[in-house]
């Protein structure tokens, strides 16, 4: 926990390390750990900026990481099987829905909800059960390929431009510069 003997480690500090590696926000951690919310803030600016509790950040990342065997590899491979998430996984070719067992565990864990309803007929003893209502609410499948696109190696949603060739560059008088203003205020 920090190399520097010297640093003045208290059970505050510790606490807003803590707390920023859940809230990721320096101003709520500093409040959060006990620090005044008039001067959060800056607390945490001033925090933030000191090697130790940074050094201290990063080793409770690390043993978050250690602990929950989740990273940035996991998260990318769940968008991944999300992504290729297939509706015959999940239903015969006559439209109707496999039995839930049959699902496969992808499907199973990223469904975002799932309504079964009883449909009937008539009323009182006349009452009949002429059919089954199932409706299945699909993960954002296009919000988990934005999650993928933004991915550091795919870039799909960031601009790219290339240049090519050399960059050239004249000096020109004053009298120059004059001459080429006035000219393209002509032409404009």
């Amino acid at each position: 926990m920090g190399r520097n003997k010297e640093f003045n480690w208290t059970e505050q500090r510790r606490e807003f390390c803590r707390q920023y590696i859940i809230q990721k926000q320096g101003q709520s951690a500093a409040i959060t750990a006990g620090y005044s919310p008039a001067s959060a803030g800056n607390t945490a600016y001033k925090l933030l900026k000191m090697p130790e509790i940074n050094a201290y950040i990063a080793e409770l990342m690390e043993q978050r990481i250690e602990r929950t065997k989740i990273d940035a590899d996991y998260v990318l491979q769940r968008l991944v099987e999300i992504d290729q998430m297939d509706v015959l996984d999940i239903m015969h070719s006559d439209g109707s829905f496999k039995h839930i067992a049959d699902w496969p565990p992808i499907w199973r864990q990223f469904i975002s909800g799932m309504d079964v309803a009883e449909l009937h007929e008539g009323r009182g003893d006349e009452r009949e059960m002429i059919g089954i209502l199932k409706k299945i609410k699909w993960p954002d499948k296009l919000k988990n390929l934005e999650l993928l696109g933004k991915h550091v190696n795919v870039q799909a949603f960031k601009d790219k431009v290339e240049h090519s060739g050399k960059l050239q560059h004249e000096e020109l008088t004053d009298d120059q510069i004059e001459a080429r203003i006035a000219a393209l205020e002509q032409a404009g």
